[in-house]
């Protein structure tokens, strides 16, 4: 990733850490976990977790220095073990690894001392699975950061990002490997060292440290609640999963012809409840009308499903803790023209609406009913995909945008689309229901 020229210097770690959230967000999405490089890194990554609604922790990692001249490193070692050599810059330096079998000790037991104190106890986070995050105040060798980087990918990330302020650009070239993406502020021409680059750059204490993670740990043990729902509508029965977060600012009725359980669709609730939305995740097809085809199709079908969520919407207000929040509506595929109608039908209920994919068109006779914020995410840019999204848009009643998602036609399958579908939905419903008037 281009690094994005700032005004410098930064005020201080904590506001480095804001600056960078918007950057990180997209790549955030999975159950994900903020990983900082104490001490530097650890206000910066306090403030980027805070805003991303992610999990906290540090990661140990020791910058191995050349023996007489600490600040000079030549390799870095983790908190599991690995030592990792600057080779190259060993070669330059004529200096064999057995040389810095002091240092390493040395800084193993420094590595030790200081996951007792950060830790205690408690066990390392799990990482398999998750988007982590690896944040530090800055980079200028990359030893350090290339290490950190080897450790989380051997535990398994789904997606493994280095996050960081300021970097220098050589160091910047030499960590493209090492992760799925970089994000990285500013890498200045000029750059000669991290603390430059920043008003308040004064050292951490262990003590310091530990009253972020403290801090950290005491604001995140609010559990969400979560429970199996079944809702009447109509004839029959619907099957969903609500989950209530403590911190309440909305609810999300997540609708489907049929995927609720897909995993990705699963973690896209999950980087919403994590905001604070309350979310119902909802097929709108019974376990019998998804075996006989798969979908639903046809204006009689979208009236069917336009009336069970209409009865869903309807239950969460009467039957839950959501029924004054703002509310918002995403239908995906056979339940997206749904969603349309039944924003049309419940303007008192339906705040904001996203739609993903579908015959939204199916929704004509009430799209111009339609007054709720829409947001229209089309799976492909192909030109007939395209002009029906137009088409679409222009005979709603009320604002709407439309975008393409790149690779969101492999939703189900692939992995960047379904990424920018949670973030736009994320991004759309924080500005449109937050907008709702009182």
């Amino acid at each position: 990733m281009n690094p994005v020229p700032v005004s410098l210097p930064f005020t201080d770690r904590s506001e480095a850490g804001r600056r960078l959230a918007e950057r990180v967000r997209p790549h955030a999405v999975n159950d994900p976990l903020v990983l900082a490089l104490p001490r530097g890194g650890v206000p910066v990554g306090a403030e980027l977790a805070e805003r991303l609604a992610a999990d906290f922790d540090v990661l140990l990692v020791r910058k191995i220095g050349l023996p007489g001249q600490p600040e000079t490193g030549v390799g870095a070692i983790a908190e599991d073990g690995h030592v990792f050599y600057d080779d190259r810059a060993l070669a330059r330096m004529r200096v064999p690894r057995q040389a810095l079998s002091d240092t390493v000790a040395s800084e193993r037991d420094e590595l030790d001392r200081r996951k007792r104190a950060y830790r205690g106890g408690r066990p390392a986070p799990r990482i398999a699975g998750r988007d982590c995050v690896v944040v530090d105040d800055g980079v200028a060798t990359g030893g350090t950061a290339r290490a950190a980087l080897r450790m989380v990918r051997q535990a398994g990330p789904a997606r493994l990002v280095l996050a960081v302020p300021v970097a220098a650009p050589e160091a910047l070239e030499a960590l493209r490997e090492e992760a799925d993406a970089l994000v990285v502020l500013t890498a200045p021409d000029n750059f000669r060292a991290v603390g430059e680059w920043y008003r308040d750059f004064g050292q951490l204490s262990d003590g310091e440290v530990i009253a972020v993670l403290s801090e950290r740990e005491r604001l995140h043990r609010r559990p969400d609640v979560a429970r199996a729902v079944r809702i009447r509508a109509g004839q029959v029965y619907l099957d969903g999963d609500l989950t209530m977060p403590t911190a309440l600012r909305g609810v999300v009725v997540m609708a489907f012809g049929q995927g609720q359980s897909d995993p990705r669709w699963r973690a896209t609730a999950s980087a919403m409840q994590r905001a604070g939305y309350a979310t119902l995740l909802l097929d709108l097809l019974t376990a019998d009308e998804q075996g006989a085809d798969g979908a639903a199709g046809g204006e009689t079908d979208t009236r069917v499903l336009g009336e069970r969520l209409g009865a869903a919407v309807n239950w969460l207000r009467r039957a839950t803790d959501a029924a004054s929040e703002p509310l918002g509506v995403l239908g995906s595929g056979a339940a997206a023209p749904a969603a349309l109608l039944t924003a049309a039908e419940r303007p008192q209920d339906v705040a904001s609406v996203v739609v993903h994919g579908g015959r939204i068109d199916q929704a004509e006779p009430s799209l111009a009913e339609v007054r709720a914020p829409t947001l229209v995410l089309l799976e492909s840019a192909d030109s007939f995909v395209r002009e029906l999204g137009e088409w679409t848009r222009g005979r709603l009643g009320g604002p709407s945008e439309l975008r393409v998602v790149s690779g969101a036609e492999r939703l189900l399958r692939g992995d960047l689309g379904w990424r920018q579908v949670a973030v736009e939905t994320l991004g759309w419903f924080d500005r449109t229901l937050s907008q709702r008037p009182e």
